[in-house]
């Protein structure tokens, strides 16, 4: 728990082609041997996170990427894979190699950076051998017509270290500082408050810890000073009889929404973790416009439920068997259902009538939004599980009640 959860962590992603030197500038930049480094084209052959400390900026992610001009069938692959790493970079560096100069695949990858609107920088490598001209960049290259500006262009050597700092600083400098400070439930509560979570522990609960969501919202309570108070959904009621004072905010896990809101009174706020996710993640009304759409499902339409993770799937798993029974007895249609976990989206979502999330807890924030913005694109409403099941147990208002 005293670790950055890689989805809160800035990353940043290194394109380019084979040899260039993507696996040398992350050492470079890191002053560690993070990432294998070879003369032979193809080291890196699927995309490799790496989470680390960069200062000035803090916890970063590091995601090192197959080379752009990789061959073959695998390769075309490979290649696909880095493509698909855009969606999760939250600062792009192209690395060109000084010796040949910016590329056809380059420029793709470039253009498709700014099309997402990705800050980035072009890092030419290698400075150290080649030799200068008198404004000081190597005479036999001509500069891209994509690149803009000198402040989005650097020259580093990363055998000699040659504006490594300087580009450090550059990546600092360019990191969206709203998404880092953003609250997931601070900003609702006030010093002093009791904050009461309700968290089963039953057979698909995680043994010996509790998940990422719940963490970080006893995190984000205890910096604004409320008091957490966390409690089975067994217990709670009695607990709740004990508090010599009523609880600012309930929040609950989605799996038990409909019984916790008959134990709670209806005057105390109550949410839950996922509805606080689709936040803090992605677009709160977006989501609650999505839970509505599973009023006009159909007799054989599908749905589509995503998960940001994979995990051991248990005998009553909420993605897989819960959802699916709850959306078949609230529509009384037969739904069909296909299912996607981990990095895995689709490209095409047209044959879906709506898309089911989780809250996406193992996402960083760019990979939510690309995925909500996918599903936009393609005309298909988007919720997330707490807010889907809230709107089938009908207390999605009174869910939503303290955002308004």
């Amino acid at each position: 728990m005293n670790h950055t959860p890689t989805s809160e962590r800035i990353h940043i992603g290194i394109f380019g082609k084979r040899n260039a030197g993507k696996s040398s500038i992350i050492n470079a930049i890191t002053g560690q041997d993070l990432a294998i480094v070879s003369d032979v084209k193809g080291t890196t052959t699927d995309p490799v996170l790496k989470a680390m400390e960069l200062l000035p900026l803090g916890p970063v992610v590091f995601i090192d990427t197959p080379g752009l001009d990789d061959e073959g069938e695998l390769g075309e692959l490979r290649v696909k894979k880095a493509y698909q790493m855009l969606n999760k970079t939250d600062v792009a560096l192209v690395l060109i190699d000084g010796d040949n100069g910016m590329t056809v695949e380059d420029e793709s990858v470039l253009a498709k950076i700014q099309e997402k609107g990705i800050p980035y920088f072009v890092v030419y490598n290698k400075k150290d051998l080649i030799v200068d001209d008198a404004v000081g960049r190597p005479s036999n290259l001509q500069k891209s017509g994509i690149v803009e500006n000198d402040t989005a262009c650097v020259w580093v050597s990363t055998a000699t270290g040659e504006n490594i700092e300087q580009l450090k600083i550059m990546i600092a400098n360019v990191v969206p500082k709203t998404d880092i400070c953003k609250p997931i439930v601070a900003d609702l509560i006030k010093p002093l408050d009791f904050v009461v979570l309700v968290v089963p522990l039953d057979g698909s609960a995680p043994k010996g810890r509790l998940i990422l969501p719940q963490q970080q919202t006893i995190r984000d309570i205890l910096e604004a000073g409320a008091v957490p108070v966390v409690v089975k959904d067994t217990e709670l009621e009695e607990m709740l009889g004990k508090l010599q004072v009523q609880p600012s905010l309930v929040i609950t896990d989605s799996q038990v929404f409909g019984k916790v809101a008959r134990i709670v009174p209806n005057e105390v706020p109550l949410t839950s973790f996922s509805i606080l996710m689709a936040r803090y993640k992605g677009d709160l009304k977006t989501v609650v416009k999505g839970a509505y759409a599973l009023d006009d499902l159909q007799d054989g339409d599908m749905v589509l439920i995503s998960e940001g993770c994979t995990h051991h799937r248990q005998c009553e798993d909420i993605g897989t068997v819960k959802l699916p029974k709850w959306i078949r007895e609230y529509t009384r249609k037969d739904i069909h259902f296909a299912f996607t976990s981990g990095t895995e989206f689709p490209d095409d979502l047209s044959m879906y009538k709506t898309v089911i999330h989780c809250g996406g807890c193992m996402l960083n924030k760019r990979e939510m939004r690309y995925r909500l913005k996918c599903a936009e694109d393609a005309g298909v409403p988007m919720t997330n599980y707490g807010t889907a099941i809230a709107h089938m147990k009908g207390i999605l208002e009174r869910s939503i009640e303290i955002f308004i």
